[in-house]
């Protein structure tokens, strides 16, 4: 099969090209809307941030005082004697992460309880303080040992919330002590790759609120660890704006968001309406407003257990919910920061090292081949990529299958960027090409591959295996008031025992719903019900009835929707019988 790795423009706009800009620019008060678009098109991302984009799969290593305590935020007040871990083994960790494909670790070196990993010379709230090796062990040593034994990259998470510290509150003093701490791991082990400070902050113990001095800290990481990223509250990197593992449909890498890390932040985003919880954050609209623009990435970060820290009463996520979350994290312009906490002995656990080897066994059986120049191919599955270092310019794009010479659309998306991954019913193709409807400037994108890949069964979820389909006959959707009817005509009457609803990704999901059954001429609800979660994972969900229902006729009413109405064009259902 011929694959187009180039595009088609039809009706795209390319703007005069400018030299391109690294990370930020400033948008002249005068400029036009099309010369702010022109701005917008060349910035580019630093090296640091290209080669961070470049990567897929991040670690983050929850670890500390609270693996101990069972909770997730602790007070400050722990006695350092609980830290002990029986049997910890930083080498398990990395390889474990490293066979699963990940190319960095981040470990939280100090959570809000205050308890530091290191033996640090800022307070006895650490290891040195412990029975853990006698008060002699380093947990970042440990794992600066073993990132280098594995080849994998290394980065620290440092709170700036502290609970113990009796000078949180005393801004200036609280500041020193953080610099030192700062200072002691961007000096003490080698390269640092990701800085990962987050924004949490509080009263301390005089009563006043902290305030860092994140600029100070931000000329300590740039001296000290040059080719770090800063993340989060950092310019670098920015949070994706949730911890479910979901990027946006619409992510874009530039935005006039200004990092929480400049003084003006706060402001900036008042008077856009917007902050990094937004549903969009980089449109032609904000930018029409917008006095200034950086490249600041995304990074998703989500925990394969409930929590952050390890409870032996939580289980992994299953394989089917990481899938999902990996399309629409690396599928969607993000890099994927999945948290695996190791346990009280001090090792990933067992169902967590198996759950992430069948994710990576997921992700090489179905991304692994690229079925372009194979002849007529059933796929389902395309990955596009932009050249970010050119900058990121497509606004919308259709992805067009060509099958004896017939075109299709096969879908339809808007932004790209470093990757991005779309889903469609199964087509038959002989060859593809996208087509860029809207740019901002010349764009640099292609097909990366074709797939057809296969979601994971979901085994916690009922299935309808051994179950004959019903067909349906007539589907009707009516609004009404603050509800909205799906009336479902089957083909024939039967004992039905339940439906599949498959959601479409990007618009329209039922969450609340009742399902009504016509009952020899009266109609009897069942209970009301949800599909939990559907928005961050839009996967076929199974009902089964608790008795069989004998009708040929359903109405489902749904109370909630959500990501707009829901339509018939976005329904799909699949009865079964006994």
């Amino acid at each position: 099969m011929n694959r187009l790795t180039g595009t088609i423009l039809l009706g795209a706009a390319c703007l005069t090209a400018t030299a391109a800009i690294e990370k930020s620019v400033d948008l002249p008060a005068d400029a036009t809307l099309e010369e702010r678009i022109a701005l917008a098109a060349n910035l580019v991302p630093n090296e640091q941030q290209l080669k961070w984009q470049e990567r897929s799969l991040t670690a983050f290593l929850h670890f500390g005082m609270n693996t101990f305590t069972d909770r997730e935020w602790g007070d400050g007040k722990e006695d350092p004697k609980l830290f002990n871990p029986s049997d910890l083994d930083t080498d398990q960790w990395v390889k474990t992460l490293k066979d699963a494909g990940f190319e960095m670790v981040i470990l939280t070196a100090k959570h809000h309880d205050g308890f530091c990993l290191w033996p640090t010379k800022t307070t006895d709230h650490s290891v040195a303080s412990s029975p853990w090796r006698g008060g002699k062990g380093d947990v970042v040593a440990d794992l600066r040992r073993s990132c280098d034994k594995y080849d994998m990259k290394l980065g620290l998470y440092l709170s700036p919330w502290d609970r113990n510290a009796a000078c949180y509150g005393d801004s200036p003093r609280y500041n020193d002590m953080f610099v030192e701490q700062l200072t002691e791991l961007l000096t003490n082990y080698g390269t640092i790759d990701e800085v990962w400070f987050d924004g949490a902050c509080a009263e301390g113990p005089n009563g006043k609120r902290q305030e860092y001095d994140w600029l100070r800290f931000r000329e300590v990481m740039r001296r000290l660890q040059p080719n770090a990223v800063l993340a989060i509250t950092g310019d670098d990197v920015r949070w994706v704006g949730n911890e479910g593992g979901v990027g946006r449909v619409t992510e874009w890498s530039v935005t006039p968001l200004t990092p929480s890390i400049f003084p003006e932040a706060d402001s900036v985003k008042k008077a856009l309406g917007v902050n990094e919880m937004s549903p969009e954050i980089g449109s032609r609209e904000l930018i029409a407003k917008a006095s200034r623009l950086y490249w600041w990435p995304s990074e998703v970060d989500v925990s394969i257990r409930p929590g952050w820290f390890y409870h032996d009463d939580q289980q992994p996520k299953s394989l089917l919910q990481l899938a999902h979350i990996y399309l629409q994290s690396v599928g969607r312009n993000s890099v994927l920061l999945l948290n695996i906490p190791p346990d009280r002995r001090g090792l990933i656990a067992e169902a967590d090292s198996a759950r992430l080897m069948e994710l990576h066994n997921w992700i090489e059986s179905n991304f692994g081949t690229d079925l372009s120049g194979r002849g007529p191919v059933e796929i389902n599955t395309v990955s596009l990529t932009e050249d970010i270092s050119k900058g990121q310019r497509v606004e919308k794009f259709d992805v067009i299958g060509y099958l004896n010479g017939l075109p299709s659309v096969l879908t339809s998306g808007t932004t790209i960027g470093k990757r991005r991954i779309l889903t469609f019913p199964s087509a038959r193709v002989d060859s593809v090409a996208l087509r860029i409807n809207e740019t901002r400037a010349t764009p640099y994108a292609n097909i990366e591959g074709i797939y057809s890949i296969e979601l994971p069964v979901d085994e916690s979820a009922p299935t309808s295996d051994g179950l004959t389909e019903i067909p349906l006959e007539k589907m009707a959707v009516t609004h009404l008031g603050n509800a909205t009817l799906i009336y479902c005509q089957l083909a024939q009457k039967a004992s039905v025992a339940g439906f599949t609803y498959t959601p479409e990704t990007d618009s329209g999901k039922i969450f609340k719903y009742t399902v009504i059954a016509d009952n020899q001429g009266t109609w009897t609800p069942m209970a009301p019900a949800e599909f939990g979660n559907i928005k961050a994972m839009p996967d076929a969900r199974t009902v089964l009835f608790p008795e069989p229902v004998v009708t040929d006729c359903f109405v489902i009413r749904v109370t909630q929707t959500l990501d707009g109405p829901v339509t018939e064009n976005n329904i799909h259902l699949q009865f079964f019988e006994k």
